[in-house]
């Protein structure tokens, strides 16, 4: 090389932008919020509008905070440490801790994993002709294909652009006429209720919008970022790049967060407005909520609809089979990654394929999907504390976290969240023993 010309530094070659492009920023945050609107979801947010009107819509102001300091200290201990939740888990925590939370993270996933597949097919065989069967067989393959075959970075983009398929239920919102006087005032001013059904749908909330496999999803995005992204390396061995990387994270989280709640939102005020306002007060999944808007918001809404359980689905497959991969990966020492080569990662792949297999078998089975869908959330609820508390523990630990330990502020919203689920399992608990 001439002696005129300078070598090439490292860190220019990796240097971000002060203040990069939205769309640049956002990725795991945005996916993940975006997940959490499945199609089990939408049953929940539905079964709140028809049954409670728009009493319910403070829940999602309230938990819009909690979800955001969760996810941000899940993607904060993977942008650290390069290593997901049931890595650090397995590194600071009893090995029974470590496989009683993957075990029951694993049945949650598949559970809601083949509930989630029924509800597309019901949503589909709505639109077209044929068995539903066929069409449970068909998204099972797709996804699979999908998560196991595109390039990651192409997967990533294309899980990017499946979350505009939340939009359909903003749409359908704007289609029907809403009272925004008493949407603002329940939104302000929240009207609860001592009864078991309410309570029982709160908790559904909470337990739908703050789940395990977001937190485990989110985490492992942030080291398969470090993977893929030339130069990016963990904040605890290159801490130059804090200032840019917590930046993003924390961008990229709440706009994915606020993006699931407003669309979460929106389904529980279009469903107040037409289910609600007509007396349809019973809906057990999103299909029926689909086939109940027909006769009263027309043919148009409910096209949307239907088609959003379709887009939201195929979105959220990928985000539970691949969370419980990576807590199954980490936590037995596989070689984990959604940018690994099959060959590369055969036990993390067969992880994958062995959930999507066997959600689909689900419906094959004399199993009713929506009690299933039922205690899927009542693991998930479960679950979610000790995990929540083990992040909480983790994140506030010099020896793990360094000097990247959590900023006061979203470590008092993180025990506030922590504390919210806790009650929330207590009273998930007491309604199935009441």
């Amino acid at each position: 090389m001439p002696n005129d010309v300078p070598a090439p530094n490292p860190h220019e070659a990796v240097k971000q932008p002060e203040t990069p492009k939205l769309l640049e920023v956002l990725g795991p945050g945005l996916i993940t919020g975006a997940s959490d609107d499945d199609p089990s979801g939408i049953a929940t947010y539905s079964q709140a509008g028809a049954q409670f009107g728009y009493d319910l819509g403070w829940v999602m102001l309230f938990s819009w905070p909690l979800m955001c300091a969760i996810q941000e200290i899940s993607a904060r201990i993977g942008r650290v440490t390069g290593r997901g939740i049931a890595g650090n888990l397995k590194r600071h925590y009893p090995r029974a801790l470590l496989c009683g939370i993957v075990a029951l993270l694993v049945i949650a996933n598949t559970i809601n994993l083949g509930a989630d597949l029924g509800a597309m097919a019901a949503a589909l065989k709505l639109l077209l002709p044929g068995p539903q069967w066929a069409y449970v067989v068909a998204f099972g393959i797709a996804s699979l294909a999908l998560e196991v075959f595109v390039r990651y970075s192409r997967y990533v983009s294309l899980l990017k652009w499946l979350t505009l398929s939340l939009f359909a239920y903003v749409a359908v919102a704007l289609m029907v006429k809403l009272p925004w006087t008493t949407v603002g005032y329940h939104l302000i001013v929240p009207h609860v209720a001592f009864s078991t059904g309410y309570l029982t749908v709160v908790v559904a909330i909470l337990g739908t919008t703050i789940s395990p496999y977001l937190f485990f999803w989110q985490a492992e995005e942030e080291v398969e970022d470090i993977k893929e992204r030339a130069g990016a390396r963990p904040l605890g061995r290159a801490p130059d790049q804090a200032k840019t990387e917590l930046r993003r994270i924390r961008l990229d989280t709440l706009v994915g967060m606020g993006l699931s709640n407003i669309v979460a939102l929106f389904i529980i005020l279009t469903t107040a407005a037409t289910l609600h306002a007509h007396g349809v007060t019973d809906i057990q999944t999103s299909a029926q909520a689909a086939e109940a808007l027909r006769p009263i918001a027309g043919q148009f809404a409910f096209l949307v609809f239907a088609l959003g359980i379709i887009g939201t689905g195929m979105l959220a497959l990928p985000v539970l089979a691949g969370s419980a991969a990576y807590a199954m990966g980490e936590a037995f020492g596989w070689h984990v990654g959604l940018a690994r080569k099959p060959q590369r990662a055969k036990a993390f792949y067969a992880t994958i394929g062995a959930a999507m297999v066997i959600g689909t078998v689900l419906n094959f089975t004399p199993i009713d999907p929506v009690k299933a869908l039922f205690w899927s959330a009542v693991i998930n609820g479960v679950v979610a504390v000790p995990v929540m508390v083990a992040m909480m523990l983790l994140s506030s630990n010099r020896a793990v976290m360094g000097d990247f330990r959590l900023p006061p502020i979203l470590k008092s919203i993180g025990w506030i969240a922590t504390l919210v689920m806790l009650a929330a399992a207590i009273g998930m608990v007491a309604t199935l023993t009441g």
